[in-house]
């Protein structure tokens, strides 16, 4: 796609250098920056150079990379992630890119709205284990100081000496930085590209923002979720939701009930962008459906039946399911359109940018 205006973050107090331009097209808003960390060029190269880095798990043994694969737009294509200790996590770990337009940045938690607070969970989290490092704090900052870039990168982007709360903020801009506009939907529907889709893929959008099929009460919007946030809404959209994916969920994740305690909440997740969908199998809050195919299945019968498993039940009947979960009857070419469709959300120049590559492969 040609970007036809760059965003430029004008933010005060700013001492890692020259401010990052995000490529976006004009008619689109930038996400939401902090300003206790701005987003800049030297700010996101030392995050991208951490993310890949197993130097900043507690043993040396993961990295961010290991759960967030760019092959699959950043996501783990395992159905949960396998912590530096060997502990599975609970749920699924989703992909990265936009993850800046999230109005919260967890699957099932209403108050981490920021990508540097969510960042705590993975790097110093004790249930489960993922990164490790609470306890080897000093054995982290150690291998870092060692690294004969590190401490220059880390003053070039902060002005500071290496540590561990910078190491996050770097993260949390390299993790900002991944925005993508850029599929045939986007060529289609912001550049007025007619033969940017295919007519299976047209009729497939048609359905898709269609009152029969209601996928876009859920996944609308420029980033296809109704979880949003972003420079120019006033307030954030915050969204959970059960699609009826269980009778009764599992007492280790009940979703937004963990967070309020309230019966009605049981099962809610916010409902991920759907953008580069194609590539982040396996699906839902616990990877627990393969297949884009099974996906709209489960949404055509409006909620899963388990017939056997220690979660056998019928989902569709969960009382807290959300009334756009209702089931649709679909032909076997509307099928196929709305899968053509999905698959059009693919943007694939970006995973082909040095900006999001692994650097120590350079």
């Amino acid at each position: 796609m040609t970007r036809t205006l760059p965003l430029l973050l004008t933010l005060a107090g700013c001492s890692g250098g020259q401010l990052l331009a995000l490529d976006l097209p004009a008619e689109l808003p930038g996400p939401v920056v902090p300003e206790d960390n701005p987003l800049t060029e030297a700010s996101v190269a030392l995050g991208q150079r951490l993310f890949y880095d197993t130097r900043l798990s507690g043993d040396d043994a993961i990295a961010c990379v290991t759960c967030h694969l760019p092959e699959h737009a950043f996501a783990d294509p395992r159905p949960v992630s396998i912590g530096a200790h060997g502990d599975p996590t609970v749920r699924n770990s989703p992909g990265l890119i936009n993850a800046a337009y999230y109005a919260t940045m967890s699957w099932a938690s209403p108050s981490l709205t920021r990508i540097e607070d969510f960042l705590l969970l993975p790097m110093f989290g004790d249930d489960p284990v993922e990164m490790g490092i609470t306890g080897r704090e000093d054995a982290v900052l150690a291998r870092l100081e060692d690294d004969e870039r590190y401490p220059a990168l880390f003053r070039k982007a902060y002005g500071e000496p290496i540590s561990l709360e910078r190491a996050r903020d770097a993260l949390g801009s390299f993790v900002r930085s991944l925005v993508s506009f850029d599929s045939p939907y986007d060529h289609y529907t912001l550049l007025g590209e007619q033969d940017a889709l295919t007519e299976s893929e047209k009729r497939g959008m048609d359905l898709f923002f269609s009152e029969k099929f209601e996928c876009h009460h859920c996944h609308g919007g420029m980033h296809l979720s109704r979880s949003l946030s972003h420079e120019r809404l006033a307030h954030a959209s915050i969204a959970f939701d059960n699609t009826g994916l269980y009778e009764a969920y599992p007492f280790n994740d009940l979703g937004l009930y963990e967070s309020t305690g309230r019966p009605a909440d049981e099962g809610r997740y916010r409902p991920p962008s759907l953008r580069n969908v194609a590539l982040t199998a396996p699906y839902m809050h616990d990877g627990s459906v393969d297949t884009l195919e099974e996906v709209l299945t489960i949404y055509a019968d409006g909620g899963r039946v388990l017939s056997s498993g220690p979660h056998a039940g019928d989902g569709r009947a969960h009382p807290a399911k959300s009334a756009f979960v209702i089931g649709f009857d679909a032909t076997e070419q509307e099928f196929s359109d709305l899968l053509a469709f999905l698959r059009a959300l693919t943007d694939v120049s970006l995973l082909d940018e040095e900006r999001v590559s692994n650097p120590f492969e350079r």
